[in-house]
């Protein structure tokens, strides 16, 4: 199993950044696929942003290329979720995920408002 313990959300205006950190129970060099979920107010879950340690690999989706950054630090076993350029359409709770061994794990979740 694989526990993974959130933060970094809160309130900014729109143009400011913000870091999410995800910090799992397991080494992240153990675990494959590490990415960041949000689910929007209304809408249904989607992928921000993956990271594939198998192929050195990192996705994003549209909305969030170029103002979003996702990375591992081995050193602190932390993935963060580097936010710039906040839109007020990027509110939404962030969850962490880790794909490890077959299974999806998730995190507690956490709010992310964007707002003047």
């Amino acid at each position: 199993q694989v526990q993974l313990v959130e933060s970094g959300g809160g309130t900014v205006q729109p143009g400011g950044s913000l870091r999410l950190s995800c910090a799992p129970s397991r080494s992240i060099l153990s675990i494959n696929a590490m990415g960041w979920y949000r689910q929007r107010p209304g809408k249904q879950r989607e992928l921000v942003a993956q990271s594939i340690l198998s192929i050195s690999h990192t996705n994003y989706a549209d909305s969030v290329k170029g103002r979003f950054t996702i990375s591992r630090d081995n050193a602190e076993n932390t993935v963060y979720l580097q936010m710039n350029s906040l839109k007020p359409e990027d509110t939404a709770v962030y969850s962490c995920n880790a794909r490890y061994n077959g299974q999806d794990y998730w995190g507690q979740g956490t709010q992310v408002t964007v707002s003047s």
